[in-house]
């Protein structure tokens, strides 16, 4: 039996592993040439490096004959879902709900904060010492749409409450009741956006929510309406967006974008009324300290041949596996 462990994170930085495994770093390195550290065929335990160009991080999956677990440190398994053919039968891929609840969320109150206050143009004026001082739309009283509540859009709801909103809606694949509330299917999304002040997306990019924010979507969102997408680029189609922001109807806080990263002389670079992260959502202080704790404890239930968190699916079953703890669907995340 395999036991070789990949980690894209040095095990001496990472407490509490178990014994019994043998562990290798490997993230790729700085140009994704990096050696394998050790037979690919050996590998029972593959963690996807983290902000690496598909590429680098989906390099060895047709080599790992032999791997039981592929596990992400994104809440997204979107790139992975699109080479599963690359791996054996039985393989459970997992995602990284818990790790990015925190940072996602606070970006995305901070992008929906700035757009609103006007930040960007009190950036601006910094630089050009010049003095404006103007009314901006707060927070307060709004109502809020959040598209694709897991457990990213559960960690956003828990930040806006303390900011006197008027409502928080929240939309997801299926229906269900939170202790915060009722959580609506996605086919009453067209009745609930008219009222939306501030839409946030945090949902999964699969078939169904690939170009969910199209042209339809975007007409349905009253007039001086905030889009914020935490989720992924692709979830909004870039024109329509665009056709909205240059009738100056809509305003857009983006920390992706399609395509992504953005090029220079992209038309959303200029476009009125939108602020642009450089898809940050994950990546800050607040993600190493859980991202190891994850891996310690998948890594131990591994050992002990305990359910796994997280399990999105079990290549060749079909279907998303039931197993682990939390949601077992790719709607459960949204970066």
């Amino acid at each position: 039996m395999t036991s070789d462990v990949w980690l894209p994170v040095p095990p001496e930085e990472i407490e509490g592993l178990p014994e019994g495994l043998r562990y290798l770093f490997w993230d790729g390195g700085e140009d994704g040439g990096q050696p394998f550290p050790g037979d690919p065929a050996e590998c029972a335990v593959y963690v996807v490096p983290y902000l690496k160009p598909d590429a680098v991080k989906l390099r060895p999956l047709a080599s790992l004959e032999n791997v039981r677990v592929v596990q992400t440190l994104t809440a997204g398994v979107d790139d992975v879902m699109g080479r599963l053919s690359d791996l054996p039968p039985g393989v459970r891929l997992c995602n990284a709900r818990g790790v990015h609840e925190t940072s996602t969320a606070e970006l995305a109150l901070t992008l929906t904060l700035a757009a609103l206050r006007g930040i960007p143009g009190f950036v601006l004026a910094q630089r050009q010492e010049r003095w404006e001082n103007a009314f901006h739309p707060s927070l307060a009283d709004k109502n809020v749409l959040i598209v694709g509540y897991g457990s990213i859009g559960a960690a956003i709801e828990d930040r806006l409450v303390p900011f006197e909103i008027a409502r928080v809606a929240r939309i997801a694949r299926s229906q269900r009741t939170t202790a915060r509330g009722p959580v609506h299917p996605i086919t009453e999304l067209p009745s609930l956006l008219p009222d939306a002040d501030v839409v946030i997306l945090c949902t999964p990019l699969t078939d169904a929510t690939r170009g969910l924010v199209d042209a339809g979507f975007l007409a349905r969102m009253k007039d001086g309406a905030l889009l914020v997408n935490v989720a992924r680029g692709p979830v909004v189609d870039t024109e329509a967006l665009l056709t909205e922001l240059e009738k100056g109807r809509i305003t857009a806080a983006l920390d992706v974008t399609d395509p992504e990263p953005l090029p220079p002389g992209h038309p959303l670079w200029q476009a009125p009324g939108v602020l642009i992260s450089p898809h940050v959502g994950g990546p800050s202080s607040a993600f190493l300290p859980r991202a190891r704790r994850l891996l310690a404890d998948q890594l131990t239930r591994f050992v002990n041949r305990e359910p796994l968190r997280n399990v999105i699916l079990t290549t060749g079953a079909g279907t998303a596996a039931a197993g682990g703890t939390g949601s077992g669907t790719p709607e459960a995340d949204g970066v």
